[in-house]
């Protein structure tokens, strides 16, 4: 699937907002979760380990979301019944974003994209790409939260690939790294103005 076929992925699109974090702090932030180049050359392994795999582990991540309906409503009506549309085109661009995150170093666009994440997942924005009838907003404790899921989850799938333990291990502390750096950056939207 090419990027123009993913529904409301608008990744390097003008309609994204510029991010309110600029370079000077996104390399603070960077090394405050000390991701490095090494991390950036680790993360493109894992992009080549995972290539083939992405299904796999949206099944997985879906999966768990389906097993627990406090998780599920954020993709369901208000009266609780799933949105499969809903569902299938977030899922696309779920599988882009793995990509992304295994394709740095990460540029402007990609720093702008984070904040229209971020966006997407409150009062502001949640629904509107996708034009659907759904709760109005995810609550930042369960983003935060899905952080450990998102990189426990990721480890077999990484160890999939022809590397040695030392390698795997790499990987995956290089995703973890780039996981925390991302919720963080989601984060503003829900921060008081002044106090990110």
């Amino acid at each position: 699937m090419s990027h123009e076929d993913i529904p409301g992925y608008t990744y390097g699109e003008e309609s994204v907002p510029d991010s309110p974090i600029d370079r000077e702090d996104f390399d603070l932030l960077k090394e405050t979760v000390m991701f490095t180049e090494e991390d950036e050359e680790h993360l493109r392994l894992a992009g080549e380990v995972l290539d083939g795999q992405i299904d796999d582990v949206l099944d997985t991540w879906y999966g768990f979301v389906a097993d627990h309906p406090h998780l599920m409503q954020y993709f369901s009506t208000p009266g609780g019944e799933p949105i499969e549309e809903y569902l299938e085109r977030v899922r696309a661009r779920f599988g882009q974003w793995i990509r992304d995150t295994c394709n740095p170093p990460y540029d402007d666009d990609w720093l702008r994209y984070q904040q229209e994440i971020g966006l997407r997942h409150t009062r502001r924005k949640k629904n509107q790409t996708d034009d659907v009838n759904s709760v109005n907003h995810i609550p930042f404790r369960y983003m935060s939260a899905f952080i450990y899921p998102i990189t426990a989850t990721m480890r077999p799938f990484l160890e999939n690939g022809d590397h040695d333990e030392g390698t795997v291990e790499k990987m995956h502390d290089a995703w973890f790294k780039a996981v925390v750096l991302q919720v963080t950056l989601w984060s503003n939207p829900y921060v008081i103005a002044g106090d990110y």
